[in-house]
């Protein structure tokens, strides 16, 4: 697992599922792509520049038209809603969790 930094966020209508397209910096990993149903509580333009946790060593998986990289980590709620999972102070794009 590392963390990242959004770059770019987008509707991804060709989901089953409400969900956003992701690009995320993973610093020394790269950019890398994922798809994430977080419809419920984010907008594509408050992703931007957050940092969030994500699985990098899963194999890509083909969504629709849209091949998502990396698992992006949250919480459920009480209503099956995910809470993103972040870091509460700045650290560097691809910083191990520990």
């Amino acid at each position: 697992m590392r963390v990242g930094t959004v770059i770019d966020a987008e509707p991804f209508p060709e989901a089953r599922r409400p969900a956003y397209k992701l690009t995320i910096d993973f610093g020394p990993l790269g950019r890398k792509r994922s798809s994430a149903q977080i419809t419920q509580h984010y907008r594509p333009a408050d992703l931007v520049g957050r940092l969030v946790v994500a699985v990098v060593n899963f194999p890509p998986k083909q969504i629709g038209p849209f091949v998502s990289e990396v698992l992006v980590l949250g919480a459920y709620n009480e209503r099956a809603e995910v809470i993103l999972l972040h870091p509460d102070h700045p650290v560097p794009p691809g910083s191990k969790i520990g």
